[in-house]
């Protein structure tokens, strides 16, 4: 079984990862840092022109990070009336880059924390701070993978059915193994 998260006490938690575990999920999150993009400016970029940059106003044509950066009232096409697309595009040039900045922060954390340990596998040990930003990380990771996959509430359970020669099987592990690790993790910090 892969590994899973256990509390340290006082919110931190500890996870021991073997090499293949840790290569597995530093990847998937350089992954979902490519997918979301350089902040405004690129990196490195002018902190005082970030602060004053603006967001879009439509949502993301990718669906996964549609998924990641949803509508702030709900499907637009299920507002007729231009009030409501007007307040949803302002809320999205507003948030959406600081949303973006916050969900790049996460993952750096997560491949950070899995740099130390030299490209192989170990024993980590997240304080508390950095449980949430993991637990942000995999929610992330989870929900693209869910629109990759196209899961639904409905047929989750027949993901575990699956048989070895489906495609999808490997994306699929890893969609199941990010949903213990969150449950593992929310369960350490709880404790």
């Amino acid at each position: 079984m892969a590994g899973l998260f256990e509390s340290a006490g006082g919110g931190s938690a500890v996870i021991a990862l073997d090499e293949w575990e840790a290569s597995i999920l530093r990847s998937l999150e350089v992954q979902l840092l490519e997918r979301i993009g350089p902040g405004p400016g690129g990196e490195g970029g002018d902190p005082l022109a970030a602060l004053f940059a603006e967001g879009p106003t439509e949502a993301p044509a990718d669906p996964a990070l549609a998924r990641l950066f949803p509508d702030a009232y709900g499907d637009p096409s299920e507002r007729p009336d231009a009030e409501s697309k007007a307040a949803s595009s302002e809320f999205r040039r507003y948030t959406e880059l600081d949303l973006r900045a916050r969900k790049r922060e996460d993952a750096l954390q997560v491949v950070r924390t899995l740099d130390g340990l030299g490209g192989e596998g170990g024993v980590l040990k997240l304080p508390a701070a950095d449980c949430l930003r993991w637990l942000g990380a995999l929610n992330d990771l989870r929900l693209t993978l869910g629109v990759l996959l196209d899961v639904t509430e409905e047929d989750e359970q027949g993901l575990y059915d699956l048989p070895d020669t489906d495609e999808r099987k490997p994306l699929v592990m890893a969609y199941l193994w990010l949903g213990a690790l969150q449950e593992s993790l929310l369960e350490a910090i709880a404790d």
